[in-house]
């Protein structure tokens, strides 16, 4: 994809339209790139297709009709698929195509997909993102690179129509080991949020009052102010699904434990989270965890 290009002349294709990728494949369309679009279940695509975008039956049929093509999808194995599968997108692009992979997946098939792109003339980028739905909806994620600085110029203008903070982190992998190292932060940071604000409540103090005091200052953070007020409105419905937060999780126990890393912050809040799954909210977000500290 040449930088130069304007949007209407490059074919943006967007695999996952879910709570985030239907947002940020919407700025993509309301900016003016021709949008093609695939999905399992075909209905998370509809409002897309209303306004204008191309449904396509397969990754591969899509990869054919693209110059860009980005994926935002659940699971490592699905990156796997849906790349390196016989019917994936490295064996049916169009020579010179960007392929862009949002999703929080392992570093080490990050480096994988770019030296398979490589090898059939395509460009490969890993991009996960952070800002769950909120930053989604109003194109202010942040997204973290990795893969060469001439790909990424290239499509930069499309990252600048999802995100505000996009960082260029280094080669192939390192976009996902920065996603790691901000899930990390959350992960403990959530335990302090929940932890916090389950203490005002048993307390006997309003905890809205609680929350303005302490959000803006030093105990401040974007998960206080963003999933605070759910938590004490008791709105659990997902911005990030819990499952996919212990999905990231896995990952940097793996990727650091195998740089021989202690990670004891992040273990107790996977088995914290593993214990809420378990308890039937795997497919609440991430606030959910708030009511762990409230039980008997």
């Amino acid at each position: 994809m040449a930088r130069s290009k304007v949007p209407g002349e490059v074919h943006v294709g967007f695999i996952g339209t879910g709570v985030m990728g239907k947002s940020m494949a919407g700025h993509i369309q309301q900016a003016g790139y021709p949008l093609h679009v695939y999905t399992r279940t075909a209905a998370k695509a509809e409002a897309l297709v209303k306004e204008g975008a191309v449904w396509h039956e397969s990754p591969a049929k899509l990869a054919a009709a693209c110059d860009v093509i980005i994926t935002m999808v659940g699971y490592p194995k699905d990156v796997e698929e849906i790349y390196l599968g016989e019917d994936g997108l490295v064996a049916n692009a169009k020579p010179g195509s960007t392929l862009i992979d949002m999703t929080t997946s392992s570093p080490l098939l990050a480096a994988r997909i770019y030296e398979a792109a490589e090898a059939k003339g395509l460009h490969a980028l890993d991009a996960p993102v952070s800002g769950g739905d909120i930053g989604a909806r109003d194109g202010k994620l942040s997204i973290m690179v990795g893969g060469s600085s001439e790909a990424f110029e290239a499509v930069r203008p499309l990252f600048e129509q999802m995100g505000t903070n996009i960082v260029l982190q280094g080669k192939a992998g390192a976009g996902q080991h920065t996603k790691m190292c901000n899930q990390i932060a959350i992960a403990s940071g959530m335990m302090g949020v929940c932890e916090a604000l389950a203490y005002a409540k048993t307390s006997g103090l309003d905890a809205e009052s609680v929350l303005k005091s302490i959000a803006t200052g030093a105990a401040g953070s974007w998960s206080l102010s963003n999933l605070g007020p759910r938590m004490i409105a008791g709105d659990f419905e997902p911005g990030f699904y819990v499952k996919h937060f212990i999905k990231d999780m896995g990952i940097a126990l793996e990727s650091a434990k195998a740089m021989g890393m202690k990670t004891p912050g992040l273990a107790l809040a996977e088995s914290l989270y593993q214990e809420t799954a378990q308890n039937g909210f795997d497919e609440k977000g991430t606030q959910v965890l708030y009511t762990y500290y409230l039980q008997a």
